[in-house]
């Protein structure tokens, strides 16, 4: 039995591209899609076919979840149940990198929630996507657009070259100005928000916010039968298929006699270095730069035919919390 290979092709956001791949939603297909912080894989929120194709594209596990994206406060109260904390914090950081987990309504099928009473949803920044959003008329499910458990997209190339066969239409938007994925905050228990996922929007600011404490959830497992709140918690993701081994702090030394099949990855620029197995995120180590290219270097290290990846780990709280995240998980064993 053969398969059938799509041809996939990459639209810029003109607005006669922007209807044609509304249309393209709104007859249940798949769109890989910009968001400001990674790309995403786009199909009408409540249409469980279409849900369904986008874990076939993507080898997902059906344990775990989609995030909903929408395009304004109606359409949230439409699918979910808000209460007072999602409309302080939708106030304050929507749209943006902001993912509340809030109980479902009826219109959202099984398929986008793994079997749970609660829904993922977020209000996307990126001009472009919000506009799409606006042509389609309806919530989009969206996860990263990659195949499962593999380093996340950042543009629309990444995209291309990850799901090239499998779905019909990427829309480019640029690089993503990000280059993580968003917060995640279980607020169904007004008084006790938890944090699933850190990400460019802090605790921190979170809890200026609320005005109360926001909790860590527990660390996410391994399994990947068992029904997950959000997605991001499984405990490896993010992963390049070269293994990752992570340091508090990458001296001179480690790298200066390191093998030359073996990649060091530091936060910022060396002075006076000059070695083929050598890079870093952010000339200055400014965390919003080793952010938005911490994804993309990843993937050119895994490229590159290297036996390791030496990672260092980011320093301080806030946006190096995300960061550290998603390199302990992309460094964690199945």
């Amino acid at each position: 039995m053969t398969t059938t290979r799509i041809t996939t092709r990459v639209f810029r956001g003109t607005p006669r591209n922007l209807a044609r791949l509304a249309r393209v939603l709104q007859r249940g297909g798949l769109v890989g899609v910009p968001t400001e912080t990674v790309y995403g894989l786009a199909a009408d929120a409540g249409n469980a076919r279409a849900c369904r194709a986008i874990f076939r594209a993507k080898g997902r596990p059906a344990s775990d979840p989609l995030i909903v994206h929408i395009h304004d406060w109606g359409q949230l109260e439409s699918i979910a149940e808000p209460n007072a904390a999602a409309a302080m914090l939708a106030a304050a950081f929507w749209p943006g990198p902001l993912t509340l987990v809030l109980p479902k309504k009826s219109v959202i099928p099984p398929e986008v929630t793994a079997g749970l009473p609660s829904v993922a949803i977020r209000m996307p920044g990126h001009p472009l996507f919000r506009k799409l959003l606006k042509r389609c008329g309806r919530p989009l499910a969206a996860p990263s657009a990659n195949p499962f458990g593999y380093v996340s997209p950042t543009t629309a190339a990444h995209v291309l070259s990850g799901l090239r066969g499998k779905i019909g239409a990427i829309l480019d938007g640029g690089p993503a100005q990000i280059g993580l994925e968003s917060t995640i905050v279980d607020v169904r228990d007004p008084a006790r928000p938890r944090l699933l996922r850190p990400g460019a929007i802090s605790r921190k600011q979170l809890e200026r916010v609320l005005r109360c404490p926001v909790l860590t959830a527990a660390p996410g497992g391994g399994d990947r039968q068992r029904a997950q709140l959000a997605p991001g918690m499984l405990k490896r993701h993010y992963s390049p298929r070269t293994p990752v081994i992570l340091h508090e702090r990458i001296a001179r030394t480690d790298f200066a006699h390191g093998a030359p099949d073996e990649a060091w990855l530091l936060m910022r620029q060396p002075r006076q270095v000059a070695l083929p197995h050598v890079s870093w995120l952010d000339p200055q180590g400014e965390l919003r730069g080793v952010a938005r290219r911490l994804f993309g270097r990843l993937r050119e290290l895994d490229a590159a035919g290297y036996r390791c990846i030496h990672v260092e780990l980011a320093r301080g709280g806030g946006l190096a919390e995300a960061i550290n995240d998603r390199l302990r998980r992309a460094a964690a064993r199945a």
